[in-house]
């Protein structure tokens, strides 16, 4: 009788433990992703698509996560599509060869207060680099919306053209290194 009520007990508390953590998915259909690039005279901004997602929460924070990106979603707000065509192509981020982004998230701080930092790595053109970045949660009734601004160097995966850091003589051709990636997620 105490082997079983022992069993019981410890079963109870395994169970409980396992639904402490709750694995969401990405609604990729209200999920926006918007992106801002700048150069010395001016700037572009866009769109592009989460094609899937997923984080496990558990005690006010992230766990983990993962995240694939279609690159071949990217979209300028203009439509232009002569812009679209280069920065899908080998100067920027080779779509063709690397149709996919993907960010793995490997925790975050507790979301006290509504934000939190979340940590992970994110790889572009099958280059992988650490990644961290604030976050805010927001529980409302369509589900739990996590808010994110993004920012990242392009030269670390790889991204070099009219990058200052690596020519010379670019003048106003000049493009900024770093470009913003603004996250609306919701999970459910």
């Amino acid at each position: 009788m105490k082997r079983a009520l022992l069993f019981l007990t410890i079963s109870g508390l395994f169970l409980v433990n396992v639904g402490a953590q709750n694995k969401l998915t990405a609604d990729t259909s209200k999920t926006q992703l918007f992106w801002l690039g700048e150069k010395v005279t001016g700037q572009h901004t866009g769109t592009i698509k989460l094609q899937s997602g997923w984080i496990n929460w558990q005690d006010n924070k992230i766990v983990s996560g993962g995240f694939d990106i279609n690159m071949a979603s990217l979209k300028d707000t203009e439509d232009n599509k002569m812009l679209q065509g280069h920065l899908k192509s080998d100067d920027f981020f080779g779509v063709a060869k690397y149709p996919l982004a993907k960010l793995v998230i490997t925790g975050s701080t507790p979301f006290d207060k509504g934000t939190g930092v979340v940590s992970g790595t994110l790889t572009i053109k099958d280059i992988t680099n650490p990644i961290e970045f604030k976050a805010t949660v927001q529980k409302k009734d369509d589900g739990t919306w996590f808010f994110a601004n993004i920012i990242i160097d392009r030269t670390k995966y790889n991204i070099r053209y009219g990058s200052g850091s690596f020519f010379d003589n670019l003048g106003d051709k000049t493009i900024y290194d770093d470009f913003k990636l603004k996250v609306n997620l919701l999970v459910k």
